[in-house]
C-alpha cells in the first residue's frame, strides 16, 4: 500500500495509452520518482510511444513496452535516467500489481524509454536496503546471495516504479495472456502485435 504522501496528492499527471486491445490510463507520482516521471512525460509529449508495441509479455509477471515498433525495430532514445527505486520505496511505492516501472539493463542507471506494468506483486524488483559491511548478504530473486558491497548495490538497486494503472487494468490482463513466441532474437514476443496507437498526457 502506498504511503499517504503518494496516495493523498490530488494533482498527479495522468497518461492515456490507447492500444489496439483497449485503453490504459496511468497515474504518475512525481514526488516518488521525479526524474523518471519527467523522462516518461517527455517521451509521451514527443510522440515516441506512438506505434510502439508491447514486445515482452510474461503472464503473471509483467508486460513491457516503449522501445520497438511493430517490426521490432528499436526506436532512438534520449539519454538515460538515474535509478530512483530507493526514493520510490521511501515514498511507499513498490513494484506491486498494476504499478508501472522503468525497464533497464543490469546497469541500474540505464533506463531510457522502456517501461513495464507489473501483473502481480513483484517484490524481487524493489530496491533493497543492504546491511553494513564490505561483503553483504541479500536476497536476489528468491536466492540468498553473498557478494562484495559494490556488486550487491548494483544487484539490489531495484527497478523504479513511477505510476499506477488507474483505468484499463482489464486491458492489461488481456495483454498478459496473449500467445507469445520468439522473434528477432527476443523471447516472449506477442505473436500478434499489441500496439500503442497513441500516448497522451491527460493532466
Amino acid at each position: 500500500m502506498m504511503a499517504a504522501a503518494v496516495a493523498s496528492a490530488q494533482d498527479h499527471p495522468k497518461v492515456s495509452l490507447k492500444t489496439n486491445m483497449g485503453e490504459i490510463v496511468i497515474e504518475l507520482y512525481p514526488e516518488a520518482a521525479p526524474k523518471t516521471v519527467e523522462n516518461f512525460i517527455k517521451y509521451v509529449k514527443n510522440g515516441h510511444y506512438k506505434g510502439t508495441v508491447f514486445h515482452r509479455v510474461i503472464n503473471n509477471f509483467m508486460i513491457q513496452a516503449g522501445g520497438y515498433d511493430k517490426d521490432l525495430k528499436e526506436k532512438p532514445t534520449n539519454k538515460t535516467v538515474a535509478n530512483e527505486a530507493r526514493l520510490a520505496l521511501d515514498h511507499g511505492l513498490k513494484n506491486d500489481l498494476g504499478t508501472v516501472a522503468m525497464a533497464r539493463t543490469e546497469d541500474p542507471n540505464s533506463a531510457t524509454s522502456q517501461f513495464f506494468i507489473n501483473t502481480r506483486n513483484n517484490d524481487a524488483l524493489n530496491h533493497q536496503i543492504l546491511p553494513e559491511g564490505s561483503t553483504v548478504e541479500f536476497q536476489f530473486f528468491g536466492q540468498s546471495m553473498k557478494e562484495p558491497r559494490a556488486k550487491a548495490l548494483r544487484m539490489t538497486a531495484g527497478y523504479t516504479p513511477f505510476g499506477k494503472v488507474i483505468q484499463g487494468m482489464e486491458v492489461v490482463e488481456k495483454i498478459q495472456v496473449v500467445e507469445t513466441g520468439e522473434a528477432k532474437m527476443m523471447q516472449d514476443v506477442p505473436n500478434k502485435p499489441v500496439i500503442i496507437q497513441a500516448a497522451t498526457l491527460l493532466k
